[in-house]
């Protein structure tokens, strides 16, 4: 019984930041990136050019564009994560339907690009992490990264590319490279609402310092360290390697104070996902 009410809660969660985040690029498209000409990538994209030159509501284009790319991707990846995109671009072609009649909140088209992009950024950050998409053309990425040597993102670059090309075009190149702003500002945005502003890093330090160094780290960031016995592969010399889980904010401190033991450490740097309550921070006195 517990079960099942955790299940339909993660369910009704899911569906509302879906919504939310719909809501959200609604705002970001069309208070601030649709009124000034600033286009966004994918079928969003494709959908304000076509919007523009036919004047038929953005709303319309979002959805039936969108359409093949739900039939392909129910079939090649999913149900769930198709209904979950579907639910997505369902709200933000109502949202930007809604929006539209309303004037744009600036006409500072950098303020536009940057606040459209954080808020956008936002909204499909919301969804991705939710288990959806806003955009068609992130299914055929995902289709044709299992059958090529490409990855999702260089796929999804492509489209963006020939997006951006055809929009400078149409728009004028100087909204292209707002765009350009606009598309790297989400991007961003997306990736922390995703993985989080505490998103875990895990950081292996090489150095001749390696005591200093962690008796610092668990002073001065209250992290737990753990050394590991390593050995040159052509020196066969022995050393310490120190292993440390710091959050994203944490990592310019922990890097001002390796260096300040040795400016010649080597110092590597990778996301994990961690769970356990070892990671937790001890207190700093």
């Amino acid at each position: 019984m517990i079960a099942k009410k955790e299940k339909i809660y993660t369910i009704v969660s899911k569906i509302l930041l879906i919504i939310i985040g719909a809501s959200l690029s609604s705002i970001g498209l069309e208070i601030f990136l649709v009124p000034n000409r600033i286009i966004d990538g994918g079928v969003v994209g494709i959908s304000i050019i076509s919007s523009y030159l036919t004047k038929f509501p953005l709303g319309l284009f979002t959805f039936i564009l969108n359409v093949p790319f739900f039939i392909i991707g129910y079939k090649q990846i999913g149900k769930s994560f198709v209904l979950h995109t579907l639910l997505a671009v369902t709200s933000l072609s109502i949202g930007v339907s809604i929006l539209h009649p309303i004037p744009g909140l600036t006409h500072d088209i950098f303020l536009a690009a940057v606040f459209g992009g954080i808020i956008n950024g936002a909204g499909v950050g919301l969804i991705i992490r939710s288990g959806g998409s806003l955009d068609g053309t992130e299914i055929v990425a995902i289709i044709f990264d299992k059958k090529t040597s490409f990855s999702i993102g260089e796929i999804v670059m492509f489209f963006n590319i020939f997006i951006l090309t055809g929009a400078g075009f149409i728009f004028g190149w100087d909204r292209t490279m707002y765009s350009l702003v606009a598309y790297f500002i989400a991007f961003k945005v997306i990736d922390i609402v995703v993985e989080g502003v505490d998103e875990s890093k895990a950081v292996m330090i090489v150095s001749d310092e390696s005591e200093e160094i962690t008796s610092a780290l668990t002073d001065r960031l209250g992290r737990g360290v753990t050394i590991l016995n390593g050995k040159g592969a052509y020196s066969k010399a022995p050393y310490n390697v120190i292993y440390v889980v710091v959050s994203r904010l944490e990592l310019s401190k922990l890097k001002s104070i390796v260096l300040n033991f040795d400016e010649n450490a080597l110092i590597t740097i990778g996301s994990v996902e961690v769970a356990g309550k070892k990671y937790k921070k001890k207190a700093i006195h």
